[in-house]
């Protein structure tokens, strides 16, 4: 039987209320992309699981790039400003391991390249979610509503192009 390769699909079709929770669900998602990844041997379904990771984690940097992170650091304090510089520093390594698992042809360097991406994203999420998310609760409590249409409607734009 076919493993799906949504996370979940009431999550993937009721968007969350605000964008802490709509940026979590998409971080639940490729957590749940790379450990169906991590259950299969079938060589064909691990190369379309992680299409759809490095598709899912394109789509959610260029969703913090645009409208959260410039939010964040445009009313945080210094340490919400280096948590921002932090975050995108961890994006230019997670975009360069995908440029180069995109480019792999040997197996067994993508296994190893692969699990170090997993890695690497692991650790932004949990940065993101306890430190991150928390800064970002406070400063922008009173532009939440805004900052969340934002976001949906820019990835409903990607994602209907």
């Amino acid at each position: 039987m076919a493993k799906h390769i949504h996370a979940n699909d009431d999550e993937t079709n009721h968007p969350p209320d605000d964008a802490i929770a709509m940026l979590t669900t998409d971080h639940r998602q490729v957590r749940a992309l790379f450990q169906q990844y991590a259950d299969t041997s079938d060589p064909y379904l691990k190369q379309i699981i992680a299409e759809h990771v490095f598709a899912e984690l394109t789509l959610h940097m260029l969703l913090e790039e645009t409208v959260f992170y410039p939010a964040v650091a445009e009313w945080a304090d210094e340490e919400g400003k280096q948590l921002v510089e932090e975050a995108l520093q961890d994006h230019q390594e997670i975009k360069s391991l995908i440029e180069t698992l995109q480019e792999t042809d040997d197996d067994a360097a993508f296994e190893a390249t692969f699990h170090t991406l997993r890695e690497h994203v692991d650790l932004h999420v949990e940065d993101e979610e306890t430190r991150m998310f928390l800064q970002a609760a406070q400063v922008l409590a009173t532009h939440w509503e805004e900052i969340t249409i934002l976001l949906q409607e820019l990835k409903e734009h990607i994602l209907a192009s």
